[in-house]
Parts: C-alpha cells; sequence; structure tokens
C-alpha cells in the first residue's frame, strides 16, 4: 500500500517537473499584465495615454458572446475602471502563485479563466499570427495541463505538505498539488474529456473569428472598417453614427474625405483632410472609451469607437442630399442612405 502511494506521489511530483518551464512562461504572462500597467507604467489611470480602459474598448466590436458585458462597463467609465484594476490585480496574484506553486490548482483554475476572457472579447485581434487568439487559447491548455500536473517538486506546495497539516491533506490537494484522489481509469476519462473540448473551443474559435477550418480566411485586424449608421437630415442637420468594427488595434482610422452626395452620387458637400483635422469637436458625441477625434492630419477613429458627428448644410445642399460617403487614407471609402 505504500509502496503504491509513494509510486503515485512520485509520478505527480515528476509530471509536475515536466511541465514547470510551462508553469513559469504561462505565470509570467499573467504576473506581467500587472507588472507592465503597475510598475513600468501607469496604464490604469482613465486620464493618461495607454489607460488600459482603452485597450478593452478595441475587443468591443467582435467579442463572442461577452460583447453586451463589455459594452455594459464602457458606458459606465467607473465600473471599467473597478474592473481594470480588479483585473490587473488578479492577473498579478493569479500568475505569481502559479509561477511559485502556491495553490497551484486553484490559480490554475484562474489561468483557465482569464484566458478565456482573453479568447472570448479578443481572440479576433492580431495583424500577423492571430496574437489574441494564441494567447487564449495556449493559455486554456496550460491551466488545464498544470490542474492535473500539479506543482510537482519545484513548488510552495510541496514544500508545505512536507511539514504536514492542511497542505499534507487529500482535500488539500485540489487546491494545491500533489496526487488527486482519483483512479487511473478516472483520470485518463477527465484528461480525453477536456483536451478533446479544449481543442473543439480552439477550432471552433479559430474558424468564427479567422475562417481557420473552411471558407475563406479573414483577418478583421488588417484594414480598417466603418459602419455608418442612423444618417438622418433634419432641418439643415445631417448627423449620423460612425462605428470602427475592423483594423488594427495600435492605431485609428484617419477619415481624409467626408461627402454628401446627390442622386447621381455627386458630391454636393466635401470636407478634405485639413477640413476634417480642424472639425468642431463639439459636434462630435463619443459613446465610449475610445474617441473620434480630430488629429494632425485626419479625422481619427481608433479600433471600438462610436460617435454621433452632426453637419451642417445648406438649404440647396439639403433638398440634393441623397447619400453619405466616408473615405479612409488607404483609399478604402463607406456609403450610407441618407434617410
Amino acid at each position: 500500500m505504500n509502496s503504491d502511494i509513494n509510486k503515485q506521489n512520485s509520478s505527480y511530483s515528476l509530471a509536475g517537473l515536466f511541465t514547470l518551464s510551462l508553469r513559469l512562461v504561462a505565470g509570467w504572462t499573467y504576473f506581467s499584465a500587472l507588472w507592465r500597467r503597475v510598475v513600468l507604467t501607469n496604464k490604469l489611470d482613465p486620464e493618461l495615454p495607454g489607460y488600459i480602459g482603452e485597450k478593452f474598448n478595441h475587443f468591443l466590436p467582435n467579442a463572442l458572446g461577452i460583447g453586451p458585458l463589455i459594452e455594459y462597463m464602457l458606458e459606465n467609465p467607473d465600473v471599467l475602471y473597478f474592473n481594470m484594476v480588479s483585473f490587473t490585480i488578479i492577473e498579478g496574484v493569479v500568475g505569481l502563485f502559479f509561477m511559485f506553486g502556491f495553490f497551484t490548482r486553484l490559480s490554475s483554475i484562474g489561468v483557465i479563466g482569464l484566458a478565456l476572457g482573453i479568447l472570448l472579447g479578443a481572440g479576433w485581434i492580431g495583424t500577423t499570427c492571430l496574437d489574441e487568439w494564441q494567447i487564449g487559447v495556449l493559455g486554456i491548455a496550460a491551466g488545464f495541463t498544470i490542474f492535473f500536473s500539479g506543482g510537482g517538486h519545484f513548488s510552495l506546495d510541496h514544500y508545505l505538505a512536507n511539514k504536514k497539516g492542511w497542505f499534507s491533506s487529500k482535500k488539500a490537494a485540489f487546491l494545491t498539488s500533489g496526487t488527486l484522489p482519483f483512479t487511473d481509469a478516472k483520470l485518463k476519462q477527465i484528461s480525453i474529456v477536456g483536451a478533446i473540448g479544449i481543442l473543439g473551443l480552439t477550432l471552433f474559435t479559430n474558424q468564427v473569428f479567422h475562417g481557420g477550418l473552411w471558407g475563406d480566411l479573414h483577418n478583421k485586424s488588417v484594414s480598417p472598417k466603418l459602419e455608418i449608421s442612423n444618417v438622418i437630415l433634419k432641418n439643415q442637420k445631417l448627423s449620423f453614427q460612425v462605428y470602427r468594427v475592423e483594423g488594427v488595434d495600435v492605431y485609428g482610422s484617419f477619415l481624409i474625405k467626408m461627402e454628401v452626395l446627390n442622386q447621381r452620387k455627386e458630391a454636393i458637400f466635401s470636407l478634405d483632410a485639413d477640413d476634417l483635422a480642424n472639425f468642431n469637436s463639439s459636434k462630435i458625441e463619443n459613446k465610449y472609451i475610445a474617441k473620434v477625434k480630430p488629429g494632425k492630419h485626419a479625422l481619427i477613429i481608433p479600433l471600438g469607437a462610436k460617435a454621433n458627428l452632426n453637419l451642417e448644410l445648406s438649404p440647396i445642399q439639403k433638398e440634393k442630399a441623397k447619400f453619405l460617403k466616408l473615405t479612409d487614407v488607404s483609399g478604402k471609402s463607406w456609403i450610407a442612405k441618407v434617410q
């Protein structure tokens, strides 16, 4: 009996040893979130450039399943700030515990949860290597693997278990490290089901976000895409909503032309790059943290930004206005019908 127990303990110790590099690297990816945002620079101040809330805003247009939650936080800046601080602390604590092998299995569940949030929120973002999708799926796989292996010999769990007490109990194993009270057959069953489930999630999200299994491959982070809606002409005021739903997250779409067209789609009103660079900010009503605003050479629309804009037309222009056309510096343009 003691021989079997010693053999099991040795197996788990070796498993934890073999996965040590995975635990250290995955742990750092989460702890580094706190390190970057608090120690290296301040990314938690809403008034400073680089506020993490704006990055969160970038997730919104194509988030999978959690879009309404993200939008609620963006529409309530105090709630967003509280969650950004909370997420940062949680990422830091989970990552640190994971690296040191302290409550390893509990922190592995935290890693799975954080990775799932990244996957569903930002899995569609990545200009070259599907960056956020890879971080998400690999984080889930790493958390699942470490849950079964535990921390092994080089972990605080192992050190504290040798001191006896609660850390050496069977109940503690579900939260810390050491031998799980399952038969080999049960462990195989759970491992296979879990691995297939994670592979299924990987393939499903790869297809949804990038068309990675069949159909046309697509990357929504490569070039900007704007959605124009609520184009309403009332009196001589033309109002519309613009929403940037695709493109690179690290810089905006740069509008260099805004035109109102007649029935033959000829321009009857036009603002060029200089006009848009000096666009009156009072005529822009931003909805989220990422803001549409005049830039040095164009009107800047960051990823995830949504705003209502207002234009003043002359009586003659009002009578002929049928379409609104926006043109990006890349040459792409979008047209919507005036209601």
